[in-house]
């Protein structure tokens, strides 16, 4: 039996609200307008026996996954029912045996909190691994707003303060219910920081909090929906809108039910946790990133950099990564709660530090496109377009039975990435599918891309969001999306077994497609 820790926060004092002001840099890189404050306090860490954790052991998920799963963390699409109950964690991820707050607002009934684990477990997509005791109906105050930088927080009290004491590592999504019929999702990463698993799968939660409009106010969208007035501050203390579960499904959750039916050896953490602790990325043999990351500090780019320099192989299973430059700042729970984003060089750190300025990484005063990282070079969007295989020889095609010219239906889209001569590139970039686009009445081409390193690192691109889909498809033999599958955990199998580039380097064909590079680069 999981030995579970729960108290129930009635007293908690809420934070002082600060008043509206504007935001500038400051010389340490944080932002005013919002108050400087302490992280919150949270119970002290369970203490683990490492040595004697399961998970540290062999094989271990597979048999997590043969343990019962569940459907019931399934909700339905149902706005209403979104909007009865909603809440948030004090982190996007704790280490193993660590405690989390939530926040929680359920005016309207009775409510509890479910932890699952997310994964295969023969098909249900998740297992139930806590539940709370009913709670008591809980309101909140309204959001804080800075007018100037547009920045919303929600500073709410902490509802429950969870122990993962005994929690496998893993992707969690808490399931709030309440008795009024809401329903919503918080997502939580349990991570293992002396893990030294094959696989590292990256979950890119700054991206998902760049588009989420909560209280009406993103990296994209001011209180009006449009353009005008967007956030170029934004805080993780708020939910996240509809069913509150981020960019999670769709766009993540695919991939790691498919990793887990394999039996891959593979733990978890935030690209957070690449900001503030990506030494450790050095410790697997490769980092493998959902559909969509494309915010980046300084720092992840470099723990990124450092980690395929030293053999680490990356395989971006998306498109348009490691494209935004952001700063990340403390907030009133914790570490690495705020985000900044100018997307201009009317960025007030102009003044203090170029290098932090947060415009695109392409443009100056940063002059460091993705491509030199990614290998393709984000493009357009939106698009819908089919994929068109080119170069079916690649072992990463193995078993897969397709032809030059093969096609699969609607996977290029929403967004994409092409091999562009004018921006550096890898020499050493191979072009696996070369597929026909039009984006805002523009002909041009998406590439999915694999290259290798000197030191052995290989780094894929899909390219395209649509690739992680058809990951959780029961598919027929010879359909497109086992060939898809087939593809994807060849990828998968090569990079968990160290440098790929040993076994299977790189072959540029870009000669084949009439391109010539003119800045390449030699990572």
């Amino acid at each position: 039996m999981i030995a579970i820790a729960i108290s129930t926060l009635t007293s908690a004092a809420i934070l002082a609200l600060p008043r509206p002001q504007a935001a500038s840099a400051q010389a340490d890189g944080t932002t005013a307008g919002l108050p400087r404050v302490s992280p919150g306090v949270v119970a002290p860490p369970v203490v683990v026996d490492e040595a004697a954790a399961p998970w540290h052991q062999p094989g271990w998920i597979a048999a997590e996954n043969a343990l019962p799963g569940t459907t019931d963390w399934h909700i339905a699409d149902d706005r209403a029912a979104w909007e009865k109950i909603r809440g948030y964690a004090w982190a996007t991820s704790v280490d193993v045996g660590e405690t989390v707050n939530l926040s929680v607002e359920a005016p309207g009934g009775r409510w509890r909190a479910d932890a699952y684990r997310m994964g295969y477990y023969g098909g249900a997509g998740a297992r139930l691994v806590w539940r709370s005791e009913d709670q008591e109906p809980v309101d909140q105050p309204d959001p804080v707003t800075d007018y100037l930088s547009g920045a919303l927080e929600a500073q709410w009290s902490p509802s429950l303060t969870v122990s993962t004491d005994s929690w496998p590592p893993g992707m969690y999504l808490f399931k709030l219910t309440s008795d009024d019929g809401g329903a919503t999702f918080v997502p939580l990463v349990v991570r293992d920081d002396v893990s030294t698993s094959d696989l590292l799968f990256q979950s890119a939660v700054t991206t998902w909090q760049a588009y989420n409009g909560w209280g009406g106010g993103s990296h994209y969208t001011g209180p009006g929906g449009t353009a005008e007035g967007r956030a170029s501050v934004i805080s993780f203390d708020r939910p996240y809108t509809g069913n509150g579960s981020g960019e999670f499904l769709g766009r993540e959750f695919e991939l790691i039910y498919f990793m887990e039916r394999l039996g891959l050896d593979v733990s978890y953490w935030t690209d957070i946790d690449l900001h503030e602790r990506g030494e450790l990325a050095r410790n697997h043999r490769a980092v493998v990133i959902g559909g969509h990351d494309e915010y980046y500090t300084t720092a992840m780019r470099r723990h990124l950099e450092d980690a395929r320099d030293a053999g680490v192989n990356i395989a971006f299973f998306g498109a348009n990564n490691v494209y935004r430059k952001i700063r990340l700042d403390d907030g009133p729970n914790g570490t690495s709660r705020r985000q900044t984003n100018f997307r201009s060089t009317s960025d007030p750190m102009m003044a203090y530090d170029e290098s932090e300025v947060t415009v695109e990484w392409r443009v100056d005063p940063s002059n460091e496109p993705e491509s030199t990282l990614t290998g393709s070079y984000y493009e357009c969007n939106p698009v819908e377009a089919d994929m068109v295989i080119f170069d079916p020889d690649s072992w990463i095609f193995a078993g897969t039975g397709v032809e030059q010219g093969t096609r699969w239906d609607d996977v290029v889209g929403n967004e994409y990435d092409r091999v562009t001569p004018a921006a550096p590139t890898p020499a050493s970039i191979q072009v696996l599918a070369h597929s026909p686009v039009t984006c805002k009445g523009k002909s041009s081409y998406a590439d999915m891309t694999y290259y290798t390193t000197s030191s052995g690192a290989g780094v894929f691109d899909a390219a395209t969001f649509w690739l992680i889909p058809p990951l959780d498809d029961a598919c027929e033999p010879g359909s497109q999306s086992c060939q898809i599958q087939q593809m994807a955990e060849n990828i998968l199998r090569a990079f968990a077994a160290g440098p790929a580039g040993q076994a299977h380097p790189s072959e540029p064909n870009l000669d084949d497609l009439g391109i010539t590079l003119q800045d390449p680069t030699y990572p």
